[in-house]
C-alpha cells in the first residue's frame, strides 16, 4: 500500500503475531515445550511465514479456552 505521500504503509488488522518466545512468555512455559508441542500435532495453532513461526493471539486463546484442566490428562 502506497500513501500519499509516496511511503510505504502496512495495514494492521487486529493484533500483532506473536513469536514463540512471546507465547512462552505468556503461558510461562519453556520455548522448547512450544516445538516439541509442534512436533507432535498439540499446542495452540501455529503459522510457518517463511522459516519464522507465529501464534494468531486470538487463537492461542480460544485454544486455552478448550482446556479442561482436568491434571490427569497432562
Amino acid at each position: 500500500m502506497v500513501k500519499e505521500d509516496g511511503t510505504r504503509g502496512v495495514p494492521v488488522i487486529g493484533e500483532p503475531l506473536w513469536r514463540p518466545d512471546d507465547l512462552s512468555g505468556f503461558l510461562f512455559i519453556p520455548e522448547k515445550t512450544l516445538r516439541e508441542w509442534r512436533s507432535k500435532g498439540y499446542g495452540p495453532p501455529w503459522r510457518k511465514i517463511g522459516k519464522h513461526v507465529r501464534y494468531e493471539p486470538g487463537a492461542v486463546r480460544a485454544w486455552l479456552d478448550t482446556l479442561t484442566g482436568d491434571a490427569g490428562a497432562a
